[in-house]
């Protein structure tokens, strides 16, 4: 598993995340064989929220019944969760209660001290930063949390945090794919005025990342668009289809291994959120973290993504 020095922390982060979003009616063991074949291909960052599962914090909760983790077991792994998003509604609380609330909440619900991340789940228009300044504060003088970051931020909306924020922005957590990748997309496409593509929707936030060592962390990785089912073997991309079969065959790796490789070639130092419960293609989609495409390679699968290449 290729791993890095995640910028702004002392962490040595894989380049796949194992996400836990869906364990809420998973038995114990198919929980601990989910996690242990994770481990087993190197993938020991895992990422929560508190809003997963039923009542919040539920998907934690699942997780620390399953696992009980020995001290010894807590510290060799990465544990990143979010908060934010609040139910019934959808709507967001970037308060300074709500923040300190929901950490706490999570804190127990994991059966940990600490947590080595927090993400503010997706932007909340009614932020004050200061309040978040102050929870963030608080949570880090206190050890409950050790680094943060952001999911679904712009450059902007970072921008607007840092200005009260002391602790580094380590992350932005962003829907992406090979098919979903307007943040990709729209550079390559730039100063074309007639072609949809170039439309710049998240002001050049991929850039913006790179530029404040900011690690972007791709969810979604298999989705063909937003929530429209995933890409692989779906009739809609065929083309992109037998590409990644023919890619699969030259590296010997599982097709869920060159959609990650897709992702993980790119220079920004990605790391690819899974969000599947099969021990099986956990297996499968780390070993893309391995195989490095080349150039022509990463263009034909852009290509026939349906994306333009001028």
């Amino acid at each position: 598993m290729k791993t890095f020095t995640m910028p702004g922390t002392e962490l040595t982060a894989p380049a796949v995340v194992l996400g836990l979003m869906r364990i809420m009616e998973k038995s114990d063991d198919e929980i601990r064989t989910l996690i242990k074949t994770a481990m087993d291909a190197g993938i020991d960052f895992l990422d929560h929220a508190d809003i997963y599962g039923t009542p919040p914090h539920g998907c934690e909760r699942r997780f620390s019944e399953a696992m009980r983790l020995t001290s010894t077991e807590r510290e060799a792994l990465t544990i990143q969760t979010k908060c934010g998003i609040r139910q019934p509604g959808p709507y967001f609380d970037f308060s300074y209660e709500h923040i300190v609330d929901s950490v706490n909440g999570s804190l127990e619900a994991l059966g940990t001290d600490y947590l080595d991340i927090l993400l503010l789940h997706r932007p909340d228009a009614l932020v004050e930063p200061d309040e978040v300044a102050r929870a963030f504060d608080e949570l880090h003088a206190s050890g409950k949390v050790r680094h943060f970051g952001v999911s679904n931020h712009t450059p902007g909306q970072i921008a607007l945090l840092k200005r009260s924020v002391r602790q580094p922005i380590v992350a932005n957590q962003i829907q992406l794919s090979v098919t979903h990748a307007p943040a990709i997309a729209s550079g390559i496409a730039a100063n074309m005025g007639d072609l949809d593509q170039s439309i710049d929707r998240d002001n050049g936030m991929i850039d913006y990342c790179r530029l404040n060592d900011i690690t972007i962390q791709a969810w979604s990785p298999f989705q063909a668009r937003f929530f429209d089912g995933p890409f692989l073997g779906s009739e809609h991309y065929p083309e992109l289809n037998t590409i990644i079969d023919r890619l699969a065959w030259k590296y010997e790796v599982p097709v869920e291994a060159i959609a990650v490789a897709w992702l993980t070639r790119h220079p920004a130092k990605m790391q690819v959120v899974l969000g599947t419960t099969t021990p099986a293609r956990v297996e499968a989609a780390a070993k893309g973290a391995d195989v490095h495409l080349s150039r022509a390679e990463w263009y034909e699968m852009f290509r026939a993504a349906g994306h333009t290449v001028p």
